[in-house]
């Protein structure tokens, strides 16, 4: 797969490429692994070349909460490496993923310093994205959350089809509810409507979006 737009793989030149992958090494994680856990305390990240994860939490009640999906060019597990506090969340494989895996990552920052300021833009990015969110859930109900996590999706990963953009899902509709702060209930109730809306079409783990258009009007 190609590095997302905006991620750290598409950032680098090849040269910087070539210094991260000859300072960490390989790996492969099948699908439902789990690449890291909430609490643990370790300076190692990951850059995905391939596949997609999940990074979620869990309530004191035990209920997930999906925090966001990243794609290939993406890093994973910076903070608890450059401040030394246990990881704030869990990754999971949505698929079967591989990177590459980077030891004393604050080592290797200070040796390569653009790539420290091209750090610190991710993370801003990253913060502008949760304080959106939380907009979101204030200002949305939940059909228009599902609505704007299908236009995410679609964003991100989408494929042009004579039908309209394919998406190929990899959340469950347990997974979608943790990511749109909602019950499996309510954002089944909320694709029932999106589909007899005539905006979407839903099968196994996939949706196609017929009017992209009409999504984002209904995100609104």
């Amino acid at each position: 797969m190609k590095a997302e737009s905006g991620e750290l793989l598409a950032l680098l030149t090849d040269d910087e490429i070539a210094a991260l992958r000859a300072a960490g090494r390989p790996r492969r994680w099948d699908r439902g692994a789990t690449v890291m856990s909430e609490g643990d305390t370790s300076d190692w990240v990951l850059v995905l070349t391939e596949g997609r994860v999940k990074v979620s939490s869990h309530t004191s009640a035990g209920t997930e909460v999906v925090l966001a999906v990243r794609g290939p060019g993406g890093l994973i597990g910076e903070m608890s490496a450059i401040d030394g506090s246990p990881r704030s969340a869990t990754v999971t494989a949505l698929e079967p993923i591989s990177g590459i895996l980077v030891s004393d990552f604050p080592g290797f920052l200070q040796q390569h310093g653009r790539i420290a300021v091209l750090l610190m833009r991710i993370v801003t990015g990253r913060l502008r994205d949760s304080d959106r969110k939380r907009i979101e859930y204030g200002a949305f109900d939940t059909t228009g959350r599902v609505a704007t996590r299908l236009i995410e999706l679609a964003e991100r990963y989408g494929e042009q089809t004579s039908a309209g953009v394919r998406v190929a899902l990899p959340l469950s509709q347990d997974e979608l509810a943790g990511w749109t702060g909602a019950s499996r209930e309510a954002v089944s109730k909320a694709l029932r409507s999106l589909r007899d809306r005539g905006l979407i079409e839903t099968g196994r783990r996939r949706v196609t979006i017929h009017d992209l258009e009409g999504l984002r009007k209904r995100a609104r």
